[in-house]
């Protein structure tokens, strides 16, 4: 069956970086747009980054842009969630996602995913 597994979460202080990566197992990965979303106690989930199954094509939350980098590496089934300059406010549980295979947007709704990882706690201390 289909596997994704978050790593890299943790302690982290404001301005620090972090670096997350998800695992991806059970599926043709270089089929699936990749995902980062991210959920805090009380509120919904919310997308923070994207890649497309195709490579290249990107795309970022308004508040994430410029910060963090999302990116795959098809050899090793892997998507990677390089966060810098990090803020009180990133705050929350990371989770990997993806939609069904030959997904072609990058602007992704929690609803559109058919795939979750566990998820991976990330604080940033102020």
């Amino acid at each position: 069956q289909v596997q994704l597994v978050e790593s890299g979460g943790g302690l982290v202080q404001a301005g620090g970086s972090l670096r997350l990566s998800c695992a991806a197992s059970g599926l043709t990965f270089s089929y699936y747009t990749m995902a980062w979303f991210r959920q805090t106690p009380g509120k919904e989930r919310e997308f923070v980054a994207a890649i497309k199954w195709s490579g290249g094509t990107t795309y970022y939350a308004d508040s994430v842009k410029g910060r963090f980098t999302i990116s795959r590496d098809n050899a090793k089934n892997l998507v990677i969630l390089q966060m810098s300059s990090v803020k009180p406010e990133d705050t929350a549980v990371y989770y990997c996602a993806a939609p069904a295979r030959f997904w072609n947007t990058v602007v992704l709704t929690p609803t559109q995913i058919t795939y979750w990882g566990q998820g991976t706690q990330v604080t940033v201390s102020s």
